[in-house]
């Protein structure tokens, strides 16, 4: 049996959650650990602040500069990829576009969203525009698709061509305040397009994601990696099939790119601690949703409030607060306060002077750098409060 816990430092360790990426830029923390999921929350924040020291307004710069973005990628979804991932992002998200497959049913013409995108691009040529300036640049190549329409959740024929239009990368999406947790937003045109050098077929790029995947996360299964790509089982297969994956072990399904499986063998865990406070949703999480792996097995039973009531840790697939991590384990979580700026946390571990301190250095960037640390866009002080309060609880206990 593998030792779970040398594999939970591993796992930190090529997260980049072991210090190792001290010094780095953002870009370069998103080439090694991964994508950030973004949901109008701090979690890009928090990813590149734990791993190398990143202040806002050095990861607000890098995004101005392009260095770093928000895209539509991986199953459509949003996430910040370093530049050099900009064309591998929006191929692959461009077989997610959901918005085209709606505006179909509801009687919307293909030609009909070609002539409107040709009226944003025109429209934008005189610089940035929100949707409501937009909608009146575009004028009457908009269409309102009435009450079918909003059942469906699609009120007009705009958000279909921006849809379009950012898969192409011709235009992309600006926040108002340069902010990854906040969602107000203009639309610019992308000039150079970052597809116009890009000689991927589709095909080919999800076997680069498949590769980036496994060196950010592996050891992990095909399963996972179809999870997190939103493939099929049988195009799952067929994108990791070039990369020659090496198993962790005689029948396990968890897979190395080659080479790699020596690398962990070799690889000693740290014998001091080396607390991070990350996202719910960080990469470390996020990428294969096994949580059970990260919680050491006396945690598995611990509970945790959630939206629907208390539910043990190993029950879960996402969790439901911000994490403490230590060498890759799960070991407390914690949300934010604005109105005492303070951290709310619980320990599944002995309280010690690093732990203290990583609690310390994280609520005092938030307080100073981001004021709150919503875990998604319609997060709130009010929503949270609950939350807060079992956490106390928890930790008093």
């Amino acid at each position: 049996m593998r030792d779970a816990s040398k594999l939970r430092a591993w796992y930190a360790h090529r997260q980049g959650l072991d210090g190792s990426l001290q010094g780095a830029s953002p870009a370069e923390v998103l080439e090694r650990a991964g994508w950030a999921r973004s949901v109008g929350g701090v979690a890009p924040y928090l990813t590149l602040f734990s791993r190398s020291s990143i202040n806002r307004e050095q990861a607000d710069a890098a995004a101005a500069r392009l260095a770093i973005y928000e895209l539509p990628s991986a199953r459509g979804c949003t996430y910040v990829l370093p530049a050099s991932d900009f064309a591998l992002g929006l191929t692959v998200g461009q077989a997610f576009a959901g918005e085209i497959k709606t505006a179909e049913k509801l009687g919307v013409a293909a030609k009909e969203i070609g002539k409107l995108c040709d009226a944003v691009l025109r429209a934008l040529e005189k610089g940035p525009l929100d949707p409501d300036g937009l909608r009146q640049a575009a004028g009457k190549a908009v269409r309102n698709l009435g009450a079918e329409g909003q059942k469906k959740g699609l009120t007009t024929t705009l958000p279909v061509a921006l849809e379009q239009l950012q898969a192409r990368g011709d235009i992309r999406r600006v926040s108002t305040n340069g902010r990854f947790d906040q969602q107000r937003y203009q639309y610019a045109l992308w000039r150079p397009n970052p597809l116009r050098a890009s000689e991927l077929t589709r095909e080919q790029a999800f076997t680069e994601l498949a590769r980036r995947f496994f060196i950010w996360i592996a050891p992990a299964s095909v399963a996972e990696f179809q999870w997190f790509s939103g493939l099929g089982v049988k195009a799952a297969k067929a994108a990791v099939e070039p990369l020659k994956l090496e198993p962790l072990g005689a029948g396990d399904e968890r897979m190395f790119l080659p080479g790699d499986r020596a690398r962990f063998e070799a690889f000693r865990a740290p014998k001091d601690p080396q607390y991070a406070l990350i996202g719910g949703i960080d990469s470390l999480f996020l990428l294969r949703r096994d949580l059970k792996s990260l919680l050491d097995p006396k945690d598995l039973g611990r509970e945790a409030p959630t939206e629907k009531g208390a539910k043990p840790l190993g029950g879960l697939a996402d969790l439901p607060d911000h994490a403490i991590t230590d060498r890759g384990r799960l070991t407390g979580l914690w949300e934010y306060e604005p109105a005492s700026e303070s951290i709310a946390w619980t320990s599944f571990v002995k309280q010690d002077k690093p732990l203290l301190a990583a609690i310390a250095r994280t609520e005092k960037f938030i307080k100073e750098q981001l004021g709150d640390a919503r875990s998604f866009s319609l997060d709130s002080p009010k929503s949270r409060a609950g939350r807060v309060d079992a956490l106390r609880k928890a930790a008093s206990a």
